[in-house]
């Protein structure tokens, strides 16, 4: 029997159902967290077949010695995955220290996990990047700014999300980010690319070939939600353009990516950009070498009726999988911020679209920066009836 090691099983709260999956496919499924046994989900507990619990997950000494026990008592670690970007060097170190082969090393970290390293392996999959550079001090900002003019995004190279990223558009918030940024991070800026954010989500076998795909879009910025307080939207495509299809493979390609849930990110310029080039076309973002956030695995099976953890883990336990995609829907998440004026109650959106609905829930608070506070996940047949669902609940009072 495999052993996989499963840190933090608890949260996202979903992710009980990738273990789940592990152990339907008779893995010995073994769990580091730091929620005691007594709070974990039922679901969670039946989905486990043993579980240690640590005080502190970023005490790197106590999941070590986690790490240690499982070997002890149940032998050698077949795998150790989080599915987590937090937790992504994490997972990495503990794998290279236990001789746990399964996945990126501590060797992989920069190209995975950099901002600035990841453009090289885009440039190589042949898909254009935009110009950077690694800030260092404000001549030397304003030197790139008289290169790319504004505004300018400048972000942590090395962040989760849109923690600490900055839109920079005059010269005045250009000394406010010098005076604000973090001195122990590294950041890199880079020009601004009048884009919606597209990604490819694709579960990936042994080979490096594709076991499904899909694609979300993302018209506003999770940093202009964060930075802003504002709502979050995003949809899961019925269909993945063929497109962004194209870079997705040719991105895994390049940055070598086995036995993955993989979330890669690019721009769909909606202007022409010197350099980048027209508009519709797409050029890179970023790579997660982890599923897509919060709760999109589960809108994934929304929009293609069909089951990623299961695919996942049938990659895990067989490197392939009979799991079939049904009735292709586009899924819709709405998540609004409290305290706005809005025009339908909740109520009001349930009457007119609780036959759509496919999840309803307060966000955690871990997850509200980016995600706002209460969600509406809904399914439709075409972009025109999802559209409508946006405007109706994000109207607000004048």
């Amino acid at each position: 029997m495999k052993n996989f090691i499963f840190i933090s099983p608890n949260f996202p709260t979903n992710y009980w159902m990738f273990c789940r999956e592990l152990k339907n496919n008779g893995l010995n499924v073994l769990g580091i967290g730091d929620c005691p046994y007594d709070d974990l989900n039922p679901d969670l507990k039946d989905s486990l077949n043993e579980y240690y619990k640590v005080s502190s997950l970023e005490n790197y000494d106590e999941v070590y010695r986690a790490v240690a026990f499982f070997i002890f008592k149940h032998g050698r670690i077949d795998w150790l995955e989080s599915n987590n970007e937090y937790w992504l060097e994490r997972d990495a170190k503990l794998r290279t220290e236990f001789n746990i082969t399964s996945g990126f090393q501590v060797s992989d970290i920069s190209r995975i996990k950099y901002k600035s390293k990841m453009k090289e392996f885009y440039i190589k999959a042949g898909i254009p990047v935009a110009r950077y550079h690694m800030v260092d001090n404000l001549e030397g900002c304003l030197a790139f700014i008289d290169e790319v003019g504004y505004p300018v995004v400048a972000k942590p190279d090395n962040g989760v999300g849109a923690s600490h990223t900055f839109k920079i558009s005059n010269y005045d918030e250009m000394v406010n980010f010098i005076n604000e940024k973090w001195d122990d991070t590294i950041y890199i800026m880079e020009e601004f690319i009048d884009a919606e954010v597209n990604s490819y989500d694709a579960i990936i076998d042994a080979n490096g070939e594709p076991m499904f795909e899909t694609g979300n879009v993302t018209p506003n910025s999770i940093m202009d939600v964060v930075n802003t307080n504002d709502n979050s939207i995003y949809y899961i495509l019925n269909e993945l353009p063929e497109d962004t299809r194209a870079a997705g493979r040719a991105t895994v390609k390049s940055f070598g990516v086995k036995s993955r849930f993989v979330h890669f990110e690019f721009f769909r310029l909606l202007s022409d950009h010197e350099g980048m080039g027209k508009k519709g076309d797409v050029v890179a973002l970023e790579v997660n070498m982890r599923p897509c956030g919060g709760f999109t695995p589960d809108m994934i099976n929304f929009a293609h009726s069909t089951d990623v953890y299961k695919i996942w883990a049938d990659m895990i336990a067989y490197n392939q999988s009979t799991r079939e995609v049904g009735q292709h829907q586009y899924c819709a998440f709405a998540g609004l911020r409290d305290g706005k004026n809005f025009v339908m109650s909740h109520d009001d959106i349930m009457n007119k679209y609780g036959a759509n609905m496919k999840m309803v829930d307060r966000i955690p608070e871990a997850l509200s920066g980016a995600m706002a506070n209460q969600m509406y996940v809904a399914t439709f047949n075409t972009k025109e009836e999802m559209d409508a669902f946006y405007a109706d609940v994000l109207k607000c009072w004048d």
